[in-house]
């Protein structure tokens, strides 16, 4: 922890950013998406697996840049080493990097980087504080001239007239990594005209095989060959070496490429070495040699990168079917699973989770069904078949029904297409028929072609307004395309009719939320977890309206319970109806063509709810840790970057951790590169600016 920090010195910084903090109060216009008053927790749950803990070991660096040379004329100025180092600075003692503590990197940087200045950091301060353990890194950005043979940096005050008395020898550079520093982990990054000269000098592979212990290594990497020139340009991120571009972002994560959160030397030259090639059409080629350096060396971590692990195969669920008559034969997805005797249930185990099709026939009488009945993972459901009516319908128009639901229930657009042709013949037969009606409905809406879709739906409840799952499934589709209010109005009289029906109050719940009506959410979601306790999505609308309303206690326990009712592979489930019926409905067509995408989508949202919470509350480390949680699941979400960045600015307020800055900065900077139009993209502006700034003058 820096100790500048803590001095009154930088008290109008911290100032500075505390008069922005309320801003990030502000309601996105999105509000489905993301809602920024949205707000607590404790610690972490264990709701799903953890990754093992990052051990990062105690780090010192030396970062010099060099542009603008005492005595050079103007043709041999350089414009951006000087940018270069502040960005490899910022990306070195950032908490989502390199993890140095800003106190044990030292800066060199336009005057400062003389051959005086250079030789006390390289031979007194790193020999002096570096021991066995440690990882050590230098970098250098400027000029480097060939003399007599032998390769040198150049510092500040180099005479070109006596290059070997006022330049550093690359060997000697090589000798003082080797012989004098200590460290497990020893890292050189060069960018500088002649900077391959140094990797394969024959003094540096020596020194490097001849370490006594096996887990010391040196991992350098350098701009160009040694007879390349290494180019910078405006084109790279506004200004910088194309060297340094690249191994910044390699570090920030681009080049993480196992989404383990942590680069390593390898991955960083694979990542550096490619891009540079690319960006250069062959003309400059970041050299390193694969044989001196432990490939495994973490050169950065970034917590908000690491992909959450494979979630566990979906648990079967169960079925229990019962009859208010003897010889009621019940199908299942279509096909026959046994006859009831009224009073003696049968019992339906091993059934993936999702929406099944569940038709009872008797006969002489109208089936009851088909409709959809939801199993849920490693849960018992019951499901009544109520056999009421003398038979009236043509078997003509029943066997139509019983076609198109064969194709329905594969999914697919090919098999919905042919399903809708059979929902069709048997509305031609009975246009009463309101079963064929709704799943003609349903057919069209995962076909995503929403007029007809709602043409039928309405048909379905027109036909028969007590249709309870007709106005829900239509409520769902609405909620689909964004009429909400036509929504609630569906959903409204679906629970007028049969207030048991739990998918009614499931969707009302998300309609309310939506609409920001977050008492009456709240009583839906109640009212549908009372029905259904182990229905995930109505803890989530739950935890979300609790929230919004200023209850984070209550909600944390939600969403919590969200997380741990859906921490299974809903991909592996099988069927679209899963997500289309009852299930993930009301979150947008696009949505739901990429089933896994709805899983990681919703996980996000809970993860971010849960970091908005604790933010609020100050409670900073926590959700730092939802936060980076929530991007491991939807890395491309401006809101969650916000709110992580604005935590992380928080946190380094709150406990003078100035390496937290340069964290905040990036997701900052990605939230505005992801949408640079949101109503919070000023606030993360100044931010930057502030962040800049105080990182400049240390």
């Amino acid at each position: 922890m820096s100790s500048i920090w803590r001095t009154n010195k930088w008290a109008p910084w911290l100032a500075c950013l505390a008069a922005l903090a309320p801003l990030s109060a502000q309601q996105p216009a999105d509000k489905q998406q993301r809602d920024l008053r949205v707000e607590k927790d404790t610690a972490p749950a264990s709701v799903s697996t953890q990754p093992p803990p990052v051990s990062i070991p105690r780090s010192y660096a030396l970062v010099v840049g060099i542009a603008n040379y005492q005595n050079l004329p103007a043709a041999k100025q350089l414009q951006f080493p000087e940018r270069d180092a502040e960005s490899i600075y910022s990306i070195l003692i950032s908490t989502e990097g390199g993890n140095f503590h800003a106190e044990n990197v030292h800066k060199l940087v336009g005057p400062k980087a003389t051959l005086a200045a250079l030789r006390h950091e390289l031979e007194e301060w790193l020999p002096s504080v570096t021991k066995d353990d440690d990882r050590v890194l230098i970098y250098f950005a400027g000029h480097g001239f060939v003399s007599g043979g032998k390769a040198y940096l150049a510092p500040y005050d180099i005479d070109l007239n006596h290059i070997v008395n006022t330049a550093y020898p690359m060997d000697a550079l090589g000798r003082d990594i080797g012989t004098k520093i200590k460290g497990k982990w020893k890292v050189l990054l060069t960018d500088s005209c002649h900077s391959g000269a140094i990797n394969p000098d024959a003094d540096v592979q020596l020194i490097n095989g001849t370490l006594n212990n096996l887990n010391k290594s040196l991992f350098s990497l350098t701009a160009s060959r040694d007879r390349e020139r290494s180019f910078e340009s405006k084109d790279w991120g506004g200004g910088h070496g194309i060297f340094t571009y690249y191994v910044v972002k390699g570090l920030e994560g681009e080049a993480d490429e196992s989404g383990d959160g942590i680069v390593t030397a390898d991955e960083l030259a694979e990542y550096v070495h490619r891009n540079v090639r690319e960006a250069t059409g062959g003309q400059q080629n970041p050299t390193f040699d694969r044989s001196s350096f432990d490939t495994n060396m973490m050169l950065s971590y970034v917590p908000s990168n690491v992909k959450p692990g494979a979630p566990p195969a979906p648990k079967f669920g169960t079925m229990v079917v019962e009859a208010n008559m003897s010889d009621v034969e019940v199908f299942v997805d279509g096909k026959s699973v046994g006859v009831l005797t009224k009073g003696t249930p049968i019992t339906l185990p091993g059934l993936l989770p999702g929406a099944h099709t569940i038709k009872g026939v008797k006969m002489g009488y109208e089936p009851d069904g088909p409709r959809e009945e939801m199993v849920y993972p490693g849960q018992e459901t019951t499901v009544s078949i109520k056999i009421l009516i003398a038979k009236r319908r043509s078997k003509a128009a029943l066997d139509a029904v019983d076609e198109g639901l064969k194709y329905y229930s594969k999914g697919f657009a090919e098999n919905y297409k042919k399903a809708a042709t059979y929902f069709e013949k048997a509305l031609q037969i009975d246009p009463t028929y309101s079963q064929a009606a709704l799943y003609l409905g349903r057919t069209y809406n995962a076909l995503f072609e929403e007029e007809k879709a709602e043409q039928y739906f309405r048909k379905a409840v027109e036909i028969d307004p007590d249709y309870v799952e007709a106005h829900a499934s239509f409520a769902g589709m609405l909620l689909d395309i964004g009429n909400t209010d036509e929504a609630i109005r569906q959903l409204t009289t679906a629970v007028d009719r049969d207030p048991g029906y739990a998918m009614s109050w499931y969707l009302l719940a998300e309609a309310y939320r939506l609409k920001e009506a977050y008492p009456q959410s709240i009583e839906a979601a109640r009212k549908a977890i009372q029905l259904t306790p182990n229905k995930a999505e109505a803890h989530f609308w739950l935890a979300e309206s609790l929230r919004l309303s200023g209850r984070y206690d209550e909600s944390e326990s939600e969403y919590q319970q969200y997380l741990k009712l859906s921490d299974f592979d809903s991909k592996l489930a099988g069927q679209l109806n899963y997500y289309v019926l009852g299930y993930l409905t009301g979150f947008g067509k696009k949505k739901r063509a990429a089933q896994q995408d709805i899983w990681k989508d919703l996980r996000s949202l809970a993860y971010f709810g849960l970091c908005d919470a604790e933010r609020k509350e100050s409670h900073f480390d926590q959700a730092i840790t939802y936060c980076e949680k929530s991007l491991g699941y939807a890395a491309d979400d401006p809101y969650v970057h916000l709110a992580l960045g604005l935590a992380l600015e928080k946190k380094a307020q709150q406990n003078g951790i100035v390496e937290m800055l340069p964290a905040a900065r990036q997701h900052f900077a990605t939230m505005l590169a992801l949408n640079s139009d949101l109503a919070e993209a000023d606030l993360a502006r100044k931010n930057i600016a502030n962040i800049d700034a105080f990182l400049k003058s240390r």
